[in-house]
Order: structure tokens, then sequence, then C-alpha cells
């Protein structure tokens, strides 16, 4: 409901029309690292603080990875205040992930004062220009009064056909100027809806299938949307992949459930994709990872595709449908969900790739102390119904997909665009989000080192959530792809690591460390009844590189001979386990 226009109203400073702003457009979270080019701004943030809350963070990268995750959980956006010229270069990253997961967010960058622009000024930037690539919109406002039509604005840009990130500087001097302006609230818009003659053609092409497969992808499902699109595809036993990193979207306990598409992916799933004769594309964008670099589909349509998606520039931009509807996700979900199915002609095919889902969830013998996927399998027990899991990028985050099903209610994010330092601050945005969840953080060595002292930023607000470390001695997604380019020469991936658990030991919270597989579930047990923040170090063995792979595995396959792997000792040691880079970068 759009707020009231005042008829008078004050006098204000451009500084607390912009709080007044974020909370008349139902703003309530901002993520931020102070800086003196919005102190403006901060005290009016101090005026609005019964109705907006400030999260004080440590770094600009976590600031914005907070604010992420909390769009992504929410599906509406929190807003990230950063300083000028530093803190926007640290942040954007974060608004990089914002966009390749279109995620609704706002992000607010401090500027030199008007009047000294193009002098190149004390940390001046050009935010249009830096950040265009970027964000879905970029703007800057040099004029207080116009501060609710660009906030306004701004949410809906961020919010309306494919979410993403939208990025507004703030001139200084703008901050202070007193202007009489009126607050502007909420549009009330009606989303656009599926045309009646596509979802007939969309029927028609599900009925002379024999063998769909949906891979359900994609943001702005919402939680009814989720539940409806759900339904539609239970109904119609319809065999459910998810893309890359997009587990939240589907009950992965379900029998229909088969896998996802994404890095990491089981080959057998992927081979089967191929035998298709129709490919429902629900909320995807089916891009790089999803297609195995673009090699999965037909570019030209040999294989009929229905692409169901928000933003009509995004169909057919890669593989040209057979079908292309372009509606709210939440409206498609709700007229499928309506649809009767009538008898299956796939019921074996959703059986057969239910059956090569659940052999790949089968947990293997590892060498080794500690069996990741069954720690993994012993995680999938102790959560709770309603538990929520972020990752970061690397070699490990594909230890969790493939060895538990996430439930109905719990959620599972992670950067789909691979960027490390998101696992850490993500599970501390996720826990502010929702404070009476349980939150659980995976991320390995060389990602916590990245953006780990955020764990403050949980000490300093509050919550507690808790930390898996997976520790395996380097960088180890580049390393994988290192030895299968040159085996055994091992350049600028191996890692010298902390104690974790000593490292929040120094905050006050509780810290573990695991070593043998049947140590985990009481650590973790522990962990919770602790009621603080919590790391987890779990001490992998080096040589297990993938869930599918060993080091001697990609050397054998390159023509090497395997050398044994050197181990490290622990503690005050040189080269102790570490996780792996971005995937596939």
């Amino acid at each position: 409901m759009e707020t009231p226009r005042k008829k008078n109203p004050k006098e204000r400073p451009g500084g607390r029309v912009l709080a007044d702003a974020l909370v008349a457009q139902g703003i309530d979270h901002v993520f931020a690292v102070p800086g003196e080019s919005y102190l403006d701004v901060l005290d009016g943030l101090y005026a609005v603080s019964k109705s907006l809350h400030l999260v004080t963070c440590r770094f600009e990268a976590g600031a914005v990875n907070m604010a992420e995750a909390y769009g992504k959980l929410k599906g509406r956006p929190a807003a990230a205040f950063v300083t000028r010229g530093p803190g926007a270069c640290h942040a954007a990253i974060g608004v990089h992930i914002a966009q390749q997961d279109s995620t609704p967010m706002l992000l607010f960058v401090g500027q030199i004062p008007f009047a000294e622009t193009d002098r190149e000024s004390f940390q001046e930037v050009d935010y249009r220009r830096m950040f265009q690539p970027l964000a879905k919109w970029v703007t800057q406002i040099d004029d207080a009064a116009r501060i609710p039509e660009i906030v306004a604005h701004a949410v809906d840009v961020a919010t309306t056909g494919r979410p993403g990130p939208v990025v507004i500087a703030l001139s200084e001097e703008m901050q202070k100027q007193l202007v009489s302006v009126p607050d502007i609230g909420p549009a009330s818009v009606s989303r656009p809806h599926p045309d009646p003659a596509a979802m007939a053609k969309f029927i028609e092409l599900l009925k002379g299938s024999r063998k769909p497969l949906a891979i359900l992808g994609g943001s702005g499902w919402g939680e009814t949307g989720r539940a409806d699109i759900g339904r539609f595809l239970a109904a119609f036993n319809i065999p459910t992949t998810v893309a890359f990193r997009r587990q939240s979207l589907y009950d992965g306990t379900h029998e229909t459930y088969v896998g996802d598409l994404g890095v990491g992916s089981d080959p057998a799933l992927v081979a089967k994709v191929a035998e298709s004769d129709l490919i429902l594309a629900l909320g995807t964008r089916l891009g790089e990872a999803v297609s195995q670099g673009y090699t999965l589909f037909d570019l030209a349509g040999g294989v009929p595709i229905v692409h169901v998606y928000p933003e009509a520039s995004e169909i057919g931009r890669v593989f040209r449908p057979a079908l292309g509807i372009t509606t709210d996700l939440a409206a498609f979900a709700a007229l499928a969900a309506k649809l009767k199915p009538g008898p299956s002609r796939w019921v074996d095919w959703t059986k057969e790739l239910r059956a090569l889902r659940m052999k790949s969830y089968a947990v293997p013998k590892y060498s080794g102390p500690l069996n990741i996927a069954q720690v993994m399998r012993d995680l999938e027990g102790l959560l709770e119904p309603d538990a929520i899991l972020t990752c970061d990028a690397g070699n490990f985050a594909t230890w969790p997909p493939r060895f538990m099903n996430f439930s109905d209610g719990q959620r599972f994010i992670g950067p789909t665009n691979g960027a490390m330092g998101y696992g850490v601050p993500s599970a501390i945005g996720a826990k502010i989000a929702f404070p009476d969840r349980q939150v659980v953080g995976f991320v390995g060595d060389g990602g916590f080192l990245m953006t780990g002292q955020e764990i403050a930023t949980a000490f300093h607000h509050g919550v507690a959530p808790i930390i898996l470390v997976f520790n395996n001695q380097m960088y180890g997604t580049i390393r994988m792809y290192q030895e299968r380019a040159f085996p055994g020469r091992v350049s600028g991936t191996s890692l010298t690591n902390p104690d974790f658990s000593k490292f929040i030991d120094a905050f006050g919270g509780h810290g573990e460390v695991v070593t043998e597989t049947q140590g985990f579930a009481p650590a973790f047990e522990r962990a919770v009844a602790s009621g603080r923040p919590a790391v987890i170090e779990l001490r992998m063995n080096p040589e297990q590189i993938t869930s599918r792979a060993t080091i001697a595995d990609l050397r054998a396959a390159a023509g090497k001979p395997a050398a044994k792997p050197k181990r490290a000792t622990h503690a005050g040691r040189v080269g102790k386990p570490g996780q792996g880079r971005a995937a596939k970068r």
C-alpha cells in the first residue's frame, strides 16, 4: 500500500530523507562498513533505528554478501552501504554475485562532493562507469529532493523482471542539503501472467513428450510460487533437476528429484539429458554451468525447450526455444499447479533418473579416517526441518549437494558466479534474516581466510551460525585443473593455515576439530548446544581432491605417475589443509 504523501513535509537533510525513503520502501536491514563519505546518512539511520536495523560489518565484501544472502532468502532487497573508492571496489564482488544470481539488492556508495567532480579528488570514482557491467542499474543522487523518487525506482528495478542489484552513489554535499519533500511508498503493480495461448501450447508439448526433464532455477519464485511449482512437478511425475546451487527450489527427498545440473554434477545424469525429448527450463537462464559450457542442449532447438522466464530478453538468448513464456514465475506456478495430470507416459523414465540420483547419493568408502560423504549424511540427519545452509565456492561445495537431500522446509544457497568468500558472511546474513532458524555455513579454508573475520559481526549482533571449514591444505578447484593440465607441477595452490578452532576461540565462540568420521556428529551437537557462533574444522584427506576423483586419478588420466602426497603437520605447521577456488575459475 502506498504511503500517504504529506501536504507540507518539514525540511530534512538529505541523509535523513534517504533513511526515511528506505523505511517507506519497506527496507528493514542495512549492512554497512561506515565511512566519512556518508556520515549524514549514518545520522539519518540513527533517527530511524526503531524501523531499520543497521548491521555494522568488518569488510565491504562481507557486508554486501550479507545483504545479497538476505535478499536471496527473503525475496526482497536489503541495502548495503559502503564508502567511496576502496570501499566501493571491495563491494564490487557482492554486486557481481547479485547480478549473476539474480538477487534483488541495493548498494549505496558515498561519493565525493559534486563540486569536485573530474578533479581526481580523494577516492573519486565514476560509479556509473565502474558498475555499469555489474549492476542492473547505476545512478547518482546530486539533488536531495529526488531521493524518494530514485530510491522508489531503484527498488522497482531491483525486484521486477529478472531481479538484480542497483547501485546508487550519494554525493557528499547532497546529504546535507535541506529539502521539503514527501516520502514515497511502494507501488501496487500487477505482475505479468502467462499468455493463455502459451499455456495451451505448453500443455500440448508436455502431452506429446515421453521423456520430459524439468530444470528448476532462478530467483523470484517466492514461497507460494515454490510450493505451487513443486505441486505441479510432483503431480505430473516429471523428473526434476535444480540448476547450479538452486537446491532451495525443490524438495530433494521427493521421488521426482533427480539431482542438480551445474559444477560437479553426476556424469550419468548429464549423459541422460541427451535422451530427453522435452526440456522444461523453469526460471533458469540455462547459463554456462547448467548447460555444461553451452554443450548440453542444441542451440538451434533440435530438442524442444520450453523456456519460462520473467525477462523476455533472456529467452532464446543462447538456446532457441520451441516455446518461450515471459511471466512472473509465481504466476506461472499458480497456473501450472491447477493443471490436471493425465496418465503419465514417462513413469519408467522418472524412475530411471531417480535411480541414478540414489546411486550417486550412496556413500562410497573413501580412504582416510574422515569420510566427508558420511559426514554430510550425518549432518543431514542432525539438521532442523527448517535449517538454512549457505555455501562458499570451491571443490568442497560439491559434497553437500551430492550426499545430502535438502527437505522441503530447508534452504541451501550459494554464489552461482563461483565467488569465494561468500560462505561466512552469507551465513551471518541468513541468521540475521531468520534469527530463530538453524544456520550452517560451508566454506573451504581458502574462502574462510578471505572473509572469516566477519564472524566478529555475528558476535556483535548476537547471532550464532555454525561454520564448517573444509580443510585440505590447498585451493582445491585450481589444484584440480592444475593437475589435469600440468600433472605433478604444483604451483601457487598450496596453503598454510591457522588452527581454525583456536581462531573462533579468540572471539569467545565454540571451536571443534574433526579428524575422524565418528567425531563429527558429537562435535556438531556440542556446537549447537553451545548457543555461540561456532567453527567446526574438518581436516580432509588432501588426496581426495573431489568426491569423484583423487589427485592420483587426475595424474593417471593425464598420463603421469602418481606421487605420494605430502602431508603437513598441524598447529604451528607448514602447509595445513585448505580448499579450492571458485568453480571453473
